[in-house]
């Protein structure tokens, strides 16, 4: 089941890592999104492997998009859901990536026009 889900990052867990049964070394890293919801959610997402580099791109306070898989398996009688992200992208609405302004004193900006208000081009200047 692949899921889309938008959200604030409020907490980046530390790296954990390991050795699987076969040998393999692993590497896992949980954080935490509150969706922006009438009623927000908190969710806890696993990033896996080169997810892990992925997810050093944001900060704390980052709006992003998830893709993510849900996952249940059963283990000794119990059922245990795992939510691992697959994709993780700038939702585009914070930080520092910010769309230029129309700013004049932005860097960067394109200039202002100015039109003025009733409409007559040189019948305002006082010269």
């Amino acid at each position: 089941m692949a899921l889309d889900i938008i959200g604030r990052i409020i907490q980046i867990m530390p790296t954990t890592n390991g050795t699987s049964k076969a040998g393999k070394d692993w590497v896992k890293q949980e954080f935490i999104i509150e969706t922006q919801e009438q009623y927000p959610k908190k969710i806890c997402i696993s990033a896996m492997g080169e997810k892990t580099q992925e997810l050093k791109k944001f900060i704390t306070g980052n709006d992003v998009k998830v893709a993510l898989n849900l996952e249940s398996r059963e283990y000794n009688g119990k059922w245990y859901t795992s939510v691992n992200a697959w994709k993780i992208e700038s939702a585009g609405t914070s930080g520092a990536h910010s769309a230029p302004t129309d700013d004049p004193f932005h860097p960067g900006a394109e200039p202002a026009s100015f039109t003025p208000d009733n409409g007559s081009a040189g019948d305002d200047l006082p010269f």
